[in-house]
C-alpha cells in the first residue's frame, strides 16, 4: 500500500479528532500551546497506537471489536458529551468551566475517537502495509489535525459566551451517535 492512500486513510480517521479538538479549543479557550500540543499528542498516540495494536491484534480479537466498537465509541462520547450539556447549562457566565482537556476524560475521548484506527488497523494486517510508518504517519496527521482544531476553536470560544461547553458537548454526542449509526446502517 502506498504512502498516499495511508494519508487518505489517516485523514479519514483523523475527522473525528479533529471535530472533538475543537469543541476543546471552543471550551478551553484560554489553552496554552504546551497544552493543546499534549492534548493533540496524546489523541495521535491513540490514533496512531490503535492502528499498530489492531494490526498485531488482527483475527484473534476483530469479531469481538467489530460486534462492540459503535457501542463503546457511542457510551465514551456519550456520557463526556452528556456531562458538558449539563455543566455549560448549569453554569453562569462567570463561573470556571471544567477543564475537559485532563486525565481520564482525554483519555476517554482519545479512546472514543480512535475505535475506528482499531479497526483499520485489523484490515491492514490483511494487506501488505508497513505498519509503524503507517502508524506513524496516521499519528502525524491526527496530531496536525488536532493542534489545527483546538486552534480554531479557541478562537470561536472567545467570542461565544458562556455556552461553549454545552456546544462542545452536543459535538462530542453528535460524533458518538455518527460512529455508531454508520457502524448500525453499515455506511
Amino acid at each position: 500500500m502506498d504512502y498516499i492512500t495511508i494519508f487518505a486513510i489517516a485523514l479519514g480517521l483523523s475527522f473525528d479528532t479533529f471535530a472533538v479538538s475543537l469543541s476543546l479549543g471552543i471550551v478551553k479557550n484560554r489553552i496554552l500551546f504546551l497544552q493543546a500540543a499534549g492534548v493533540a499528542f496524546i489523541m495521535a498516540f491513540f490514533q496512531g497506537g490503535l492502528t499498530v495494536t489492531g494490526y498485531f491484534l488482527g483475527s484473534v480479537i476483530s469479531e469481538w471489536v467489530k460486534a462492540a466498537d459503535h457501542w463503546i465509541a457511542l457510551v465514551l462520547l456519550g456520557f463526556l458529551g452528556v456531562r458538558m450539556i449539563r455543566e455549560g447549562f448549569s453554569r453562569k457566565e462567570k463561573d470556571e468551566k471544567k477543564d475537559f482537556s485532563n486525565g481520564i476524560t482525554l483519555i476517554a475521548m482519545a479512546l472514543g475517537t480512535s475505535i475506528d484506527a482499531f479497526a483499520v488497523g485489523i484490515s491492514l494486517a490483511f494487506l501488505s502495509v508497513r505498519i509503524w510508518s503507517s502508524g506513524i504517519i496516521i499519528g502525524a496527521v491526527t496530531f496536525l489535525a488536532s493542534m489545527i482544531a483546538i486552534g480554531v476553536g479557541k478562537s470561536a470560544g472567545i467570542k461565544s459566551g458562556s455556552r461553549v461547553e454545552a456546544i462542545g458537548g452536543f459535538i462530542l454526542v453528535a460524533i458518538g451517535v455518527k460512529i455508531f449509526l454508520e457502524h448500525m446502517l453499515g455506511f
